[in-house]
């Protein structure tokens, strides 16, 4: 029993001694609210939105996101004028090929010809083979023979009068056989008439853009058949609603969506055209230059004259806010981005000028912007 309380004696004093250690040395801390503290510690290593509406953004995922800043440099830029335009075959890089006359289309020497075939001017497209009614084949049917029977009566005199050479006067021969000749080609360019075919050629060389006929087709006279186009020479038209815009227009620009289509402004017409005056560009030949096809509608942004101060950045810059406003990101700091709202304007298709909103000096994100907006 000794041994007992002994050591009871013993474990009492060093529990008792156990817990006031273990206070101690946690100073009275709450072990209930430790995990829920762990929890709401931010996470830096992740973009987030801050209370002030900027972004966080670590350097780690500015270059997984892409982002590009460059230095807001203030400079003069062209005014430019927004235009509805369409896509036109130069006027002397393309035509139509039209029929003459009803007829039936048949193959050319290399059979019909194709959408995107390359064609040389006075290439054989088709041909057109002359349709007529019954009643008017009957008549010229007669004609031909008519003139058959003159055509005999005159060669049997001629050969009456050689046989008579030397008496009868030389220019009574020579009148005979002139009158002989005269309706055998009579007879001739008649029986051609019936049976021959109009040849229907390229009237430029370049690509067959269109087709309007198929093989056996029956045509009228003035339909077209085929349109030709240069696609190294192309056009676009637009329309200006006043004619004071029109003047002094120099480079122009429509946006694509594989690229940007450059224009040299050609000139304008002296005539409205359904209350409109038309304006002419020509697609400048760039190696790099998107495809287009003729018809196709385009937004034409053409410089003027006039100049205004602004801040020239990529159109991929501006971004929108929740109002539908134009924003730029600006980096403030090395890993904060603050959205700014702008005024703009247009330069040319891919880029804009910022006339308001933005400091000399500032650095401005000009790729990535769009991956900011959607950080929360």
């Amino acid at each position: 029993m000794w041994v007992r309380k002994l050591l009871l004696g013993v474990a009492i004093p060093v529990l008792v001694l156990g817990k006031v250690a273990t206070a101690l040395a946690h100073g009275g801390e709450d072990h209930g609210h430790d995990e829920p503290e762990a929890a709401a510690v931010a996470d830096t290593s992740a973009p987030s939105r801050l209370a002030d509406g900027s972004v966080f953004v670590p350097k780690a995922s500015q270059r997984q996101l892409g982002i590009r800043t460059i230095a807001a440099e203030i400079g003069d830029h062209a005014a430019v004028i927004e235009f509805n335009g369409k896509v036109v075959a130069d006027p002397g890089a393309g035509g139509k090929v039209q029929s003459t006359q009803a007829g039936r289309i048949e193959a050319g020497p290399r059979g019909f010809a194709v959408l995107g075939q390359r064609v040389r001017r006075g290439e054989v497209l088709a041909y057109l083979q002359p349709v007529a009614s019954s009643l008017e084949r009957s008549g010229q049917f007669a004609q031909i023979a008519e003139l058959d029977a003159q055509h005999e009566v005159a060669v049997r005199r001629l050969a009456r009068l050689e046989q008579l050479e030397g008496v009868v006067p030389a220019r009574e021969i020579e009148a005979a056989r002139v009158e002989a000749g005269g309706l055998a080609a009579r007879k001739a360019a008649l029986a051609k008439g019936l049976s021959g075919r109009e040849p229907l050629v390229a009237p430029v060389s370049g690509v067959v853009a269109s087709t309007h006929v198929t093989l056996g087709e029956v045509v009228e006279a003035r339909d077209t058949l085929f349109e030709v186009v240069d696609p190294r020479r192309l056009a676009v038209e637009a329309l200006a609603y006043d004619a004071a815009t029109a003047a002094g227009l120099g480079e122009a620009t429509a946006a694509l969506p594989d690229g940007v289509l450059h224009l040299n402004y050609l000139g304008s017409g002296a005539a409205l055209r359904e209350g409109a005056l038309p304006v002419l560009f020509r697609v400048r030949a760039d190696k790099d230059a998107p495809a287009v096809a003729v018809g196709q509608s385009l937004k034409v942004l053409a410089q003027t004259a006039a100049k205004r101060p602004g801040v020239a950045l990529p159109a991929e810059a501006l971004t929108r806010n929740g109002a539908g406003e134009p924003v730029v990101w600006v980096h403030v700091t090395a890993e904060r981005f603050v959205p700014r709202k702008v005024t703009t304007a247009p330069v040319d298709a891919a880029t804009v000028a910022v006339t308001a909103g933005l400091a000399a000096g500032e650095r401005v994100v000009v790729k990535g912007a769009a991956s900011l907006a959607l950080v929360r």
